[in-house]
């Protein structure tokens, strides 16, 4: 019968007699999940971030009523022609409102269907920023700012004032960074914009709008719904845009067809809209996995030939114990004892130098005009690494002692006392 407790005493001897060799083979784990942890949780909180800096403005469905040309031309009228090919060039778009028709119902309906989040309505409108004699073109956007901050995260993009703010003040304007740098204006001073039809709004600066993108801080700038109806001479049903937020984006195709059926709108689904981005995406995440399985792979051979150097510098060992009575299978129940507690200990301290990495990075400063609402470098923390490393810490070492442990169980102790 197996004296588990006296094997256990000869592992322990046999790690303590040999610290060094043991604690180079724990830290050959140690560094092999460290490293798997710091590298994943950066290359996905790099990843996460391009990620989010597009997908967290960017609605699952876009609603508008996009102009096309009409697809019955006054030829089509005349019936002298109706059994010939009929080609016509320079085709006009029809006379249509880019408003969206009983937007409000629609907006109600969405709200009501359980795979909906939440529904913002916009008014965008094509304006003039004047400063002195200059005209500067751009876009204002009228948006529930409530709304806007909740489902799309448009918080984190305002550099300088507060979205509350622009609640507060129906004349209130969020200028584009771009703008108010060509402008030379900050918080709490005035801008003139004057709308296509004409008419001049002064709107009072309550924040500096930053997208991180210099085509769209150049013109774009945000407004209370109401104000942007005004500028566009609207009432409160004027809504030229209705983004949706799904809770799940997978949905979001299917969706935005039945939308475009039966309210004959224009609805873009988020990955037809970003699908090179969505490309993109996918590529960057299969590479991390790629590094990072090939990681923890060349870790586990480094494992392997340790532990396998560790048991043929044991020979005489084995020798004296299989000598003195103890059976093949005790033998290798010694050296897989060691395996997996040199798995466990260098596991452990791979998990806290991993974590002590990750921490160390998250506080690293990152600062770039670009990305002013990013501080640090990103990182993610997700407990399933930290789960994959102390697994993968036990597996490799449990296959890496267990091979050399069965050579070791079939020593013939003869052979090796007569080579002595």
């Amino acid at each position: 019968m197996t004296n588990y407790r006296v094997i256990f005493d000869i592992t322990r001897t046999h790690l303590l007699s040999r610290i060094k060799q043991s604690g180079i083979a724990a830290l050959g784990v140690t560094f092999g999940i460290g490293m798997f942890i710091i590298m994943i949780g950066f290359m996905t909180g790099l990843n996460g971030l391009l990620d989010g800096l597009i997908l967290n403005r960017t609605p699952h469905i876009h609603i508008y009523n996009e102009i096309e040309p009409s697809e019955s031309q006054p030829i089509d009228l005349i019936t002298d022609f109706e059994n010939t090919m009929k080609i016509v060039s320079s085709i006009k778009p029809k006379q249509s409102q880019v408003r969206i028709h009983n937007a409000l119902p629609l907006i109600s309906q969405l709200k009501k269907d359980e795979r909906v989040k939440g529904v913002t309505p916009q008014v965008n409108a094509n304006v003039f920023y004047l400063a002195g004699s200059i005209q500067l073109n751009g876009i204002i956007t009228g948006i529930n700012v409530i709304d806007e901050v909740d489902l799309f995260n448009f918080g984190d993009y305002i550099v300088e004032g507060k979205p509350k703010d622009l609640i507060k003040n129906n004349k209130g304007i969020l200028l584009g960074s771009g703008i108010a740098t060509k402008m030379s204006v900050t918080i709490g001073d005035r801008v003139q914009v004057k709308a296509v039809n004409g008419s001049i709004i002064p709107l009072k600066i309550v924040g500096i709008f930053q997208s991180g993108l210099a085509t769209v801080d150049n013109v774009q700038s945000y407004v209370n719904l109401k104000t942007a109806q005004q500028l566009q001479g609207g009432g409160n049903d004027y809504i030229s845009d209705i983004n949706v937020k799904l809770w799940d984006m997978e949905l979001a195709p299917k969706m935005s067809k039945e939308i475009s059926s039966q309210h004959k709108l224009t609805a873009i689904d988020i990955k037809t809209a970003n699908a090179q981005f969505d490309t993109g995406s996918a590529a960057r995440n299969l590479i991390t996995y790629v590094v990072s399985i090939t990681l923890l792979t060349v870790a586990g051979f480094g494992i392997y030939n340790i532990l396998n150097m560790l048991i043929y510098e044991k020979m005489n060992d084995i020798a004296i114990l299989k000598a003195t009575g103890f059976s093949g299978n005790d033998v290798k129940l010694i050296f897989m004892s060691q395996a997996i507690l040199i798995g466990l200990v260098g596991g452990i301290m791979g998990l806290l130098l991993g974590l002590t990495g990750s921490f160390i990075i998250d506080n690293i400063p990152y600062n770039t005009p670009s990305l002013p609402t990013i501080t640090t470098y990103p990182i993610t923390y997700d407990y399933t690494y930290y789960l994959i490393g102390i697994s993968f810490a036990l597996v490799s070492t449990f296959l890496a002692g267990y091979l050399p442990a069965k050579k070791a169980e079939k020593i013939d102790p003869v052979e090796i006392i007569r080579g002595q």
